[in-house]
C-alpha cells in the first residue's frame, strides 16, 4: 500500500480462517489460497491439544469440520492428525496445496505459510474461550511464539506481524501483561439475551444462566474498549450497522477496527464509508476486486 497520505488508503483485507469461501477453513489449501488472492493478513482460531499442541479450529468440538466428533481438547496432535478436516466442504484440493493429510494445522505449520510468502503478511490470533485449559491457551501460544522468533515489543516474527484477538475479557486483560496494548484486539458482538437463549438448545433456567453471563461478558469487553486499555476493537459486522454511534466513538478514541465478517459489497462499502481499517471476509479476492475498483490508486 502507498504511503501517500494524499492518495485513500483501503481497508487492510484479512482471510476469516484463510480463504474460507473456497476451501475448507483453518486448512493448509484454505491459507495458501488466501496468500494467492493477495491478502493482506489472515485470521485463525487457536485451541490446544490434550498434549498442548495449539491447533487452528474454530470449534471446541469435531463434530461440525471432520470426520471426528467430541472436544479437540480431549485428542492428541497425533491423533487429531489422523482425521480428515477438508472432505466435507466438498471443494477439490490442488495438488500443489497438499494431499488430505497435510491440511490440518498447527500454528508453527500456519507460521511457516506466513513466512513462504515473500512478503509482509499480518497474522490474527484468535484465543478461543472457553477453554478447559482457562489462561493456560494464552501462556502457551506465547510460548510457541517466542521459541519461532517472535519479538514482543514490534509483535513481529520474520515478515510476520502478529496481533491478538479474543471475546473473553479475561484473555485480553491476560495478554496485556506480555503483549504491549496496540497489538491486542478485543472481540464484540450485539448480543440480546432473547437471542443468545434461543440459540442455546438448553432448558430455561440453564439457558438464562449462559445468556446473562454472554451478556455481561459483551457488556465487559465495550468498557475495555471504552477505557481505552487495548488498542483495537472487532466488532461484528451486525454490531457495526447497528451501533454507528458507537463504532465512531471508538474510532474517534483512536481504537483501530477489525471489523468480521464482512462479505456483503454493501458491507465492504460501509466499512469503507466508516473509515473501518481492517476488513475480515472469507472471500478475500472478491473484496479486494472491490477496494480496488473502488480506490483504483489505493493498492
Amino acid at each position: 500500500m502507498t504511503t501517500d497520505e494524499s492518495v485513500p488508503q483501503r481497508p487492510l483485507v484479512y482471510a476469516h480462517r484463510g480463504s474460507s469461501g473456497t476451501y475448507a477453513e483453518h486448512t493448509r489449501a484454505a491459507y495458501l489460497q488466501a496468500l494467492a488472492d493477495g491478502a493482506d493478513g489472515v485470521e485463525c482460531d487457536v485451541h490446544l491439544t490434550r498434549d498442548q499442541h495449539v491447533v487452528l479450529l474454530h470449534d471446541a468440538n469435531l463434530d461440525r469440520t471432520s470426520d471426528g466428533t467430541g472436544p479437540v481438547a480431549d485428542r492428541t496432535l497425533h491423533e487429531l492428525r489422523q482425521l480428515d478436516f477438508s472432505s466435507w466442504k466438498g471443494a477439490r484440493i490442488p495438488e500443489a496445496y497438499g494431499a488430505r493429510s497435510e491440511q490440518f494445522l498447527t500454528l508453527p505449520e500456519l507460521l511457516d505459510i506466513l513466512r513462504g510468502a515473500g512478503r509482509p503478511v499480518g497474522l490474527a490470533i484468535e484465543l478461543k474461550h472457553p477453554s478447559p485449559y482457562q489462561l493456560k491457551l494464552e501462556d502457551r501460544v506465547l510460548e510457541v511464539l517466542r521459541s519461532e522468533g517472535w519479538d514482543p515489543e514490534s509483535s513481529t516474527l520474520d515478515n510476520v506481524a502478529v496481533t491478538f484477538m479474543s471475546f473473553s475479557p479475561d484473555s485480553v486483560r491476560h495478554l496485556l501483561e506480555s503483549v504491549p496494548p496496540r497489538y491486542i484486539c478485543q472481540l464484540v458482538d450485539d448480543l440480546t439475551v432473547h437471542e443468545i437463549r434461543g440459540g442455546l438448545g438448553v432448558g430455561p433456567i440453564t439457558g438464562g444462566a449462559i445468556a446473562n453471563l454472554m451478556k455481561a461478558t459483551q457488556l465487559e469487553g465495550e468498557q475495555i474498549l471504552d477505557d481505552c486499555l487495548v488498542g483495537m476493537a472487532g466488532p461484528g459486522i451486525d454490531y457495526v450497522r447497528e451501533r454507528r454511534d458507537t463504532v465512531r466513538r471508538w474510532l474517534d478514541s483512536g481504537r483501530r477496527f477489525r471489523v468480521w465478517t464482512v462479505d456483503a459489497p454493501e458491507d465492504v462499502d460501509l466499512c469503507q464509508d466508516l473509515g473501518i481499517q481492517e476488513i475480515t471476509t472469507n472471500v478475500p479476492a472478491r473484496v479486494l476486486g472491490q477496494l480496488r475498483v473502488a480506490s483504483p490508486q489505493a493498492k
